[in-house]
């Protein structure tokens, strides 16, 4: 029963964040186009102007937005179905 309430609530957080953002795509798309504006004129500007520092922040700041928003690779598989020329007791864990 618990687990059915958890399915069923996430299933409506999703459809509301469907529903009001936009789709993960379309966000990462907007971020770049941004970020590809900031770092144009990032381009143009001479380190010594007083408002170049502020570009340096949002251009920080659009990268670390777009990385959240694409997230890193990640799954998972339950062990007995991993084949067992390819199972490892020791694994690495990596971060793409």
């Amino acid at each position: 029963m618990h687990d059915e309430n958890t399915v069923r609530r996430f299933i409506e957080l999703e459809a509301l964040g469907e529903k009001w953002l936009a789709p993960v795509a379309d966000r990462v798309n907007g971020l770049g186009a941004e970020l590809r504006k900031v770092e144009a004129e990032l381009v143009q500007r001479n380190l010594g102007d007083l408002s170049t520092p502020q570009l340096h922040t949002l251009a920080r700041s659009l990268r670390r937005q777009i990385e959240q928003a694409t997230g890193s690779a990640g799954f998972t598989v339950p062990v007995n179905e991993i084949p067992s020329d390819e199972y490892h007791e020791q694994v690495q864990d990596w971060q793409g």
